[in-house]
């Protein structure tokens, strides 16, 4: 089958040959047809921090059709759609994910192949209302959104929310899924399209993070947040504690603007801000990921379609940081 290697000495990804995947009796075969690219994997390429004596075919988000079962399978047939968790191995502890915990493409095979042996466990029905291409897009992103919404950022309705760096698919998924659940939403920026771009998807308002007034514009538009979600961390993040209101919840999920300086813990604990580290999800929160974007109808926001040929020009897109939405790769018709 082909598949989008890494090669370990240049970490750049090559379209290679490459042995089918085995098929174990828990598990079943899925021929993709659409991967999606995620700052996961970008900052793996960057960071230089896989290594392996087999091949490494990276990748979290997929979907396809079974094409093979496993003998003891008992949930699936073949011919169904299938959109796949990559949250392996969380534990047991709901509130953060053990030891043996990883995500999908590494050490797992992950999407960015023609096919993949995964255990049921991990497959669910595509909801039918999507395509292959929009369900692909929902994985990683979504469960990370849920979790940091949900679960971590307890979203109540009628909340006011903050999300920072809008246009990435975790900052969308969060908006939509918020927007949905009846939230006011506010956005940040260092790009203004992208400010009117999810203003026209349903956010109250918001304002570009390179100005030295963002802050008191929001709190302008807004007068403070009862849940922020953060994907920059760094300086920004001090200037977050203010806009909090008392009780707010942070959640972090991403450090794009590095080590967050000294904080004002007095700010912290007369507000009793709760601030939570989040990354992905339980197996309960992706089947209620699903659950939400079924009922709701809701669906991603793609930015660009690649062939599977092209693959490093997606994440080039995904580098230079252009993209609004989620970076589809296109592996079968």
């Amino acid at each position: 089958m082909k598949a989008a290697v890494l090669n370990q000495k240049n970490y750049k990804l090559e379209i290679r040959e490459v042995s089918q995947p085995v098929l174990s009796e828990s598990n079943v075969l899925i021929k993709l047809k659409v991967a999606a690219l995620n700052h996961h994997e970008l900052w793996s390429l960057q960071e230089k921090n896989l290594k392996s004596n087999s091949n490494i075919i990276m990748g979290s988000d997929g979907a396809g059709v079974i094409i093979e079962l496993g003998d003891a399978v008992n949930n699936f047939k073949i011919g169904d759609e299938i959109i796949i968790n990559p949250s392996i191995n969380w534990g047991f502890d709901k509130r953060v994910h053990g030891e043996k915990y990883e995500i999908l493409g590494f050490p797992t095979q992950g999407t960015f192949a023609e096919y993949i042996s995964i255990n049921q466990k991990y497959a669910f029905h595509k909801p039918k209302y999507l395509s292959f291409e929009e369900a692909a897009a929902f994985p990683l992103a979504g469960l990370t959104a849920y979790r940091a919404l949900y679960t971590r950022g307890e979203l109540e309705a009628n909340n006011t929310v903050l999300i920072t760096g809008i246009g990435g698919g975790v900052a969308l998924f969060a908006l939509r899924f918020a927007v949905a659940s009846g939230a006011n939403v506010y956005v940040t920026s260092g790009n203004d399209n992208k400010i009117r771009k999810a203003i026209e998807l349903g956010a109250k308002g918001g304002t570009n993070y390179k100005k030295n007034t963002w802050g008191s514009e929001l709190l302008n538009q807004a007068s403070g947040f009862d849940v922020i979600i953060d994907s920059a961390a760094g300086e920004g993040f001090i200037e977050l504690t203010k806009l909090a209101k008392p009780g707010c919840r942070i959640a972090l999920f991403g450090r794009t603007a590095g080590q967050i300086p000294m904080l004002n813990p007095s700010i912290i604990f007369w507000k009793q801000l709760s601030i939570h580290g989040t990354t992905m999800g339980t197996d309960e929160e992706f089947k209620k990921m699903i659950d939400l974007i079924s009922t709701k109808r809701i669906r991603p926001i793609i930015d660009s379609t690649y062939p599977f040929e092209k693959i490093i020009d997606g994440f080039e897109k995904m580098e230079s940081g252009r993209q609004f939405g989620k970076i589809i790769i296109k592996i079968a018709d």
